[in-house]
């Protein structure tokens, strides 16, 4: 199987695409990768969307898309276009068009570029199953073509770029009757559409595979470079994106995890953060994770090129490993929280780490984000701890500790080479790239008590991760691993991105049984301080567990960003929906403003709150309909009852002080 789909997967080498001009503003080849997002403001309101823009410009936007749902928003485009201009800002703009090729033959006369999603383009979605021979596939293609063609004659003709953009939710009933719901089908979908193009010989084309689960996402991108290659089609650029990430640190993870990972392998020509938030919030976040590869090839330190890749890039496959305690095997990824800086730990900082100790009933409650392990360096803690948490601490404290049995020692490699004395059941061994010697894997190989805290000091950090566990895998060492990730000198925003990045990507590819996350603050800081930081490292982990779609924790939504076709306030209604659900681990809940969002946008929801009129909403279990126009002000009432008849309603449990 040929798995190239990027430059190099040892060196930062950013993928060589096309270069694709979208009004002033060149995208790809050796250009900047580019920020871009979403207006919300209702596109008939020229003042408001032009306001809006302008906003969004100064917030670092580079390209602006503007929903054009029928002919009269298309139209529209250009007074809203016209009126930038008089102010000074010459910022391309895209329609978004959805459903209606007649708006978007209207809309690619006007402005720069415009947005088409193969899947509800020339498709009416049903959800219906169609068995199609090759004679009635190709009946298909052949109506699409038909559909297309006038678009793309009319974008050559007027100089209009175009992104084919298909988004995992939205595959037409055809491809998943041929495909199914796989990466494969989300890249057949767009290259139909694409290879009409280069029949026209037209190439102003940029390439987007959506997905709101990141792992369908990142493969899907792969892919997509894999098959432009083996069809010897045109690199062409590429625009990264989360669909429906969320709001605030949820959303802001998870988008780190998906774009974050393909920016890593230099994939990547324009970014959109999709976050249910106002849209100048999210360009600020698109640029902290492209401003972080500016000059990543000059700053990382080299590592050897790979001979072998024992990974599928394009599925998921969790690496094969060990069961040690509670690590590795078939356990779900654990929790490491770093304590090492505090001395005197107390029973109640051990809330930082989710055990929250009650003084009124002497007894410890665990929330869903209560860390698996501690670690207290050379300052063991002097109580019990709750169940189910253990602790882990220096070698040289543990060889002094009277109860060695219920602690765990965490060694170097030379420790662990020279040590006469280990736990009976498990040891941590810290370790970098240097340390997997021939020696060291083969005593990994013979030791079933071993668990990896795999680091690095590499700028280049999580493609050298990577090689990592690769080397381990290619020399048949199945000792489980936790990744370990320290950052210092990063605003909490930098760490949070970063952290999503580094750990979420190898999680992506199923390396990885767990995750510590430190940072280097300045000594003189006060405890409080510490504990803060802990709390915020403790809840990130978990969140990039969560993202990255390996250790569901907390109850997930998949919201989208908003736009001129939303029929509610997405940011209030979110903000209602979690305060009433977010107790419920795991359930993943779709809040949709509209119907083009819908049904396909939440795919991967098991239920969905969906605009479909003014202060109308549909309720669905999956991605079928179950209640038609509830009235607004009863709708998040009769979600919960769905929940209750699924028998998966709990009611919120208050922990104690």
């Amino acid at each position: 199987m040929n798995k190239n789909y990027c430059p190099s997967l040892t060196a930062y080498e950013r993928r060589k695409s096309r270069v694709v001009t979208i009004g002033g503003l060149p995208m790809g080849g050796d250009y900047p990768i580019r920020v871009q997002s979403m207006t919300t403001v209702d596109t008939m309101d020229t003042q408001g969307s032009v306001e809006q823009c302008i906003r969004m410009i100064e917030a670092g936007c580079e390209y602006i898309r503007i929903t054009a749902p029928s002919i009269k928003e298309a139209e529209n485009l250009r007074n809203i276009k016209e009126e930038l201009r008089k102010r000074g800002y010459s910022v391309p703009l895209i329609a978004d068009i959805h459903f209606t090729p007649n708006a978007a033959e209207v809309a690619a006369r006007i402005v720069e570029k415009v947005r088409i999603n193969p899947g509800n383009y020339a498709d009416k979605k049903k959800f219906e199953a169609i068995e199609y021979d090759d004679a009635s596939y190709q009946a298909e293609l052949d109506r699409i073509r038909e559909r297309f063609v006038p678009l793309v004659r009319i974008c050559k003709e007027h100089g209009t770029a175009m992104r084919i953009g298909t988004n995992h939710g939205s595959l037409s009933d055809r491809i998943l009757s041929r495909y199914g719901d796989t990466p494969l089908g989300m890249v057949e979908s767009a290259l139909e559409f694409l290879r009409i193009c280069e029949e026209e010989q037209y190439y102003e084309v940029v390439l987007s595979m959506k997905a709101s689960n990141t792992q369908v996402m990142v493969q899907a991108y792969r892919l997509l470079v894999q098959k432009l290659d083996e069809e010897g089609l045109q690199p062409y650029p590429l625009h990264l994106g989360v669909t429906e990430a969320g709001e605030a640190e949820d959303g802001r993870i998870k988008s780190a995890v998906g774009i974050g990972t393909l920016l890593e392998d230099g994939l990547g020509d324009t970014v959109r953060v999709s976050l249910t938030e106002a849209p100048e919030a999210e360009a600020p976040v698109a640029k902290a994770l492209i401003d972080r590869y500016t000059h990543r090839a000059e700053k990382a330190k080299p590592i050897k090129p790979l001979c072998n890749v024992p990974i599928d890039p394009f599925q998921y496959h969790r690496r094969e490993t060990s069961e040690v305690e509670n690590i590795g095997a078939q356990n779900v990824p654990r929790v490491v929280a770093d304590l090492s800086r505090l001395r005197d730990i107390s029973y109640a900082d051990l809330k930082a780490v989710g055990h929250l100790y009650s003084m009124l009933l002497d007894k410890f409650n665990m929330n869903d984000l209560g860390a698996d392990y501690i670690y207290t360096g050379d300052h063991p803690i002097t109580f019990m701890l709750p169940n189910g948490l253990k602790e882990i601490v220096n070698y040289a404290q543990w060889q002094n500790l009277e109860d060695q049995e219920n602690r765990h020692p965490l060694l170097t490699a030379n420790q662990y080479s020279e040590a006469v004395q280990l736990h009976p059941k498990l040891n941590f061994i810290q370790a970098e790239i240097s340390d997997l010697t021939s020696v060291l894997l083969e005593h990994l190989n013979n030791d079933r008590t071993v668990v990896l805290l795999l680091q690095t000091s590499n700028e280049h950090a999580m493609p050298e991760l990577r090689k990592c566990f690769f080397r381990l895998m290619n020399n048949g060492v199945s000792t489980p691993c936790i990744i370990q990730r320290s950052y210092s000198e990063l605003t909490p925003d930098q760490v949070q991105l970063y952290a999503a990045t580094d750990v979420g990507g190898l999680l992506i590819d199923g390396l990885g049984d767990g995750v510590m996350l430190g940072t280097e603050l300045l000594p003189e800081r006060e405890k409080g301080e510490w504990l803060q930081t802990i709390d915020r490292l403790n809840n990130l982990s978990f969140g990039i567990l969560q993202a990255a779609r390996t250790r569901m924790s907390k109850t997930e939504y998949i919201s989208c960003p908003s736009c001129g076709r939303t029929l509610f306030d997405l940011q209030e209604t979110t903000a209602m929906i979690r305060k009433r659900t977010d107790h419920l681990k795991g359930v993943k809940i779709g809040i949709m403003g509209c119907i083009v969002n819908g049904p396909g946008e939440m795919a991967d929801a098991d239920y969905g709150y969906v605009g479909v009129g003014k202060d109308k909403i549909a309720l669905y279990r999956g991605q079928t309909v179950v209640k038609k126009s509830v009235p607004a002000d009863r709708a998040v009432d009769e979600l919960i009852e769905l929940i209750r008849e699924d028998d998966r309603w709990l009611e919120p449990v208050r922990l104690e002080e």
